[in-house]
Parts: C-alpha cells; structure tokens; sequence
C-alpha cells in the first residue's frame, strides 16, 4: 500500500513539474478532425469564416474530414442554442453554443480540448496543463451528429433567450476567442479553463442576473444548464429537470439527415 502511495504521488509531482516547465504550442501533432482551425475575416456587417468542419462519420473513429467557407451577415442572427451533451462520468459533460440565421443555416463554436494523435481525454491530464484549449467551429450535422449516432451520447439543445443585439455580441466574442487561441495558444484546464467555464463567460452576457464566476456545476458540467436557467437564459418555463427531458435530442438526431439536420433535431418551441 505505501509503495503504491509513493507511486501515485510520483506520478503527480512529474505530471506537477511538467506542467510548469511547459508552454502551449500550436505546432503539434493534431489529430486529423482538429489539424486545420477555421479562419475569421471582417468586412463592416459580413462575416467570412473559412474552414467550417462538416465531417462525415462513419464511426467516431473513421471519418471523411471536409470543411466549406460561408458569409454571414451579422444582421441575419436570428436565435441561439445552449448545447449539453452529458457523459459517462457523474457530472461529466461537454457544453458548446450553437447560431441560428435567417436563411436557415446554423453554426455551432465548440470549447474542446485539441488533442494529438493517440490522444485521449483524461481528467487528471487536464488538471496538469496536458491539453491546448480550441474553440472548433463546425456544421452542427458534424458535432451534434457525431455525439448522437456515433459516441451514443445524449443531447439536450435549450434555445437561450436572445435580445439580437447581445446575441450578435455574443457571437464576435465567440469568433474573436477562436481566433485568438489559433494564433495565441492556452492550455486547458479541467477545473479553470474548461468547456463549461468558456461557455459561461460568453452566455452570461444574456442575463441581467448576477451570475457566479465560481460554482461547483462548472466541474459538473452537467449541471450549467441550471446555472444557464437560474440566470433566466434558456428559453423555456418549464421546471429544469422537465426542461432536459423535453428539450433532449438523442434519438430525434439518430434519424435526421444531413439534408435538413439542423431543422429535424429541433423541438417545437415550448415554454
């Protein structure tokens, strides 16, 4: 048992010296899905994004990497997407945003861990400075469909309560951090700098509420989406836990096509 305790804390105090020494880079070994980021330019209201990610899975691990280039204007925002795709572990989940426009296109900005090849996620890894932080920018056919059909996980998509002006805010800041972590590397940190504590930087700009820079659901993402519904955020009257059922996509996403995906996954609006 002490030889076994002496090891641990060994592992701990290497992983400890070999976060500090350490320094993020944006030259690594990437895996193919997150090799290529996309690119922002702007142009007064338009908005050219380059290298949207729109992968074809045929598993989670086999995969046609794809990316397409659009314009947007920012004047044709019309609602925004608070995503939770919970998983495995008690409280363990993955948080991400997504936009909707008037031409019925839609964009998801997705905080993730960018990972080299044979890279995994570990909680441990993300404490000690193991990770660059990314924000990918894909199609929501690639990363809602990707964590429905082929991880198996479940899906809950709450439309947030959106003045247009604050959501068009919302959205530079979340392509303006994008560019700056593909040009400004940071390391991703489980419990400071994760998915959910990015997240909530930015949709907290939706409430007038005061809302904690620190809570215990931040480790749980699981549970911001309460956090997002006690701020008066999401866009729905219902108690919370009825509020995940309804607005829970898993098998509605499973049958959608690739052709009106994004239109298919949606629950009728109910508040």
């Amino acid at each position: 048992m002490k030889l076994f305790l002496i090891f641990v804390l060994l592992i701990i105090f290497v992983y400890i010296v070999h976060g500090v020494f350490s320094v993020p880079k944006l030259n690594r070994n990437w895996v193919s899905d997150q090799k290529i980021l996309a690119e922002v330019s702007i142009d007064g209201d338009l908005i050219t994004i380059k290298n949207i990610r729109n992968i074809s899975y045929r598993s989670a691990e086999d995969f046609d990497v794809a990316f397409y280039d659009k314009t947007f204007k920012l004047e044709d925002l019309k609602t925004a997407w608070y995503i939770v795709e919970p998983f495995g572990q008690i409280g363990a989940a993955h948080t991400f945003v997504s936009f909707e426009f008037y031409d019925g296109s839609y964009l998801a900005i997705s905080p993730e861990i960018r990972r080299e090849q044979g890279e995994k996620f570990s909680v441990l890894k993300g404490v000690f400075r193991q990770y660059e932080l990314v924000y990918i920018i894909a199609d929501e056919f690639d990363v809602i469909k990707l964590r429905t059909k082929h991880r198996r996980h479940e899906v809950r998509l709450f439309p947030i309560k959106a003045d247009q002006k604050i959501m068009q805010q919302v959205f530079m800041d979340m392509l303006e951090r994008a560019e700056k972590l593909a040009t400004e590397p940071e390391f991703y940190n489980t419990i400071a700098n994760n998915c959910a504590t990015n997240i909530m930087k930015h949709v907290r700009k939706f409430s007038d509420k005061a809302i904690p820079w620190w809570d215990v659901r931040y480790l749980l993402p699981e549970y911001s989406d309460k956090i997002a519904y006690d701020a008066d955020i999401l866009n729905s009257d219902l108690p919370i836990d009825e509020a995940r059922q309804y607005f829970s996509i898993s098998d509605k996403a499973k049958r959608c096509s690739e052709k009106d995906f994004s239109s298919c996954i949606r629950p009728l609006q109910r508040n």
